[in-house]
């Protein structure tokens, strides 16, 4: 849940000292359930490699690898105090992924190497250039046929939510969420298959379910 740029990041919160915060936020927001609607949507098989990029406290990481143990999941955020905070639950819950400092417009990791890609509340900190090439790095880490499930601020479209993105919509990164455009960047770095799946009220406003497929290669064409 941090702001990824090329050479530097906005911590969770937008301050260190707010990080002990995010968790008790988050569950106001009833991120048991968006982060669960999000794991479903994914269909996510056994044996399946499955990326959380900005995955901040690893909640979604662990989540997914309790509910589908045989899967690899590996979370990458770049901030070093949150991961502590990530590693930490990860120990107290005993399963075992893998967490990375990295940033998400420079993904760690070779082409076409995972199954699946997730992201929860992390692409509405990213300015338009640094979601264009967190979203570029995204594709290009997929496997044919791989897809990525999204759950972020969207389009709003009830009073209560249009009156909450207007009060804190005023940056560049959130302004490019509430405005619904996110499908149409999926679309411009070449994901198929977009679809908003659908919207989840919470406290701070509508979040938007996403995905997206990396189309299939052809069979005499590797992945």
């Amino acid at each position: 849940m941090t702001n990824h740029r090329t050479d530097k990041f906005i911590p969770a919160l937008g301050s260190d000292l707010l990080t002990p915060l995010y968790d008790p936020l988050l569950w106001l927001m009833r991120e048991t359930r968006f982060k669960s609607d999000l794991v479903e949507q994914a269909q996510i098989s056994n044996g399946s490699r499955v990326l959380d990029v900005g995955c901040g406290t690893g909640t979604l990481a662990i989540m997914i690898k309790q509910l589908h143990p045989e899967a690899e999941v590996v979370g990458i955020d770049a901030d070093v105090k949150i991961l502590g905070i990530a590693r930490a639950k990860a120990a107290k819950t005993g399963v075992d992924i893998m967490l990375d400092q990295g940033m998400a417009d420079q993904l760690p990791y070779a082409n076409s190497s995972f199954d699946r890609v997730v992201s929860s509340l992390f692409l509405h900190h990213l300015t338009t250039d640094n979601k264009q090439r967190t979203l570029r790095e995204v594709f290009r880490v997929l496997r044919s046929g791989g897809r990525f499930d999204v759950v972020d601020f969207g389009l709003p479209r009830t009073f209560y939510s249009r009156l909450v993105a207007r009060l804190t919509a005023n940056g560049e990164e959130l302004a490019a969420n509430v405005q619904g455009l996110l499908p149409g960047m999926f679309r411009e770095v070449g994901f198929g298959n977009v679809a908003e799946t659908k919207q989840f009220m919470s406290v701070a406003g509508a979040l938007s379910f996403y995905q997206g497929q990396k189309p299939s290669a052809p069979a005499n064409q590797p992945g």
